[in-house]
């Protein structure tokens, strides 16, 4: 049992996630002081006097009824932010370490396989190649559906 959780850890998979989390939390903070010193101030030029930036209360004088488009648009932005920072500085050069590690290992790229239309047609010969001369390779001696049956060839 802990032999088979074992292998589960050590997978490559589950290692790179861990990376890729530990790697995405630590640059959060660094987005969102970004996104609240610089993003936010430059969205609140935008905003006129009675929005507040881009914020609409709906009831005058209650906070609770205030849409927040702001907020929204910075979580938006800090997400696009985080997923480049990660995909730039983790899942590229991993990419392009395993390449190279296969590349030196000799380890060729696999073709891509062949398609439905390609595995029946070559069926299709095969079977055709196995028939005996004269007879289709369903073995109908050449019967078509045209044919009528009982009637003389």
């Amino acid at each position: 049992m802990l032999t088979g959780f074992r292998d589960f850890i050590l997978r490559g998979n589950v290692v790179d996630l861990a990376v890729g989390v530990v790697i995405g939390s630590a640059f959060t903070a660094i987005v969102t002081a970004f996104s609240d010193s610089i993003i936010n101030p430059l969205l609140n030029v935008f905003g006129g006097a009675e929005v507040g930036g881009l914020k609409l209360t709906i009831l005058p004088g209650r906070d609770d009824t205030a849409l927040d488009f702001g907020m929204l648009l910075t979580a938006i932005i800090n997400f696009l932010l985080i997923a480049a920072v990660v995909y730039f500085l983790i899942v590229t050069p991993m990419n392009k370490l395993d390449q190279l590690q296969k590349r030196h290992r000799g380890v060729e790229e696999t073709a891509p396989a062949p398609t439905d239309t390609e595995l029946l047609t070559e069926i299709r010969d095969l079977l055709a190649a196995q028939a005996p001369q004269g007879q289709s390779p369903q073995g109908t001696s050449g019967a078509t559906d045209t044919d009528t049956p009982g009637a003389p060839r």
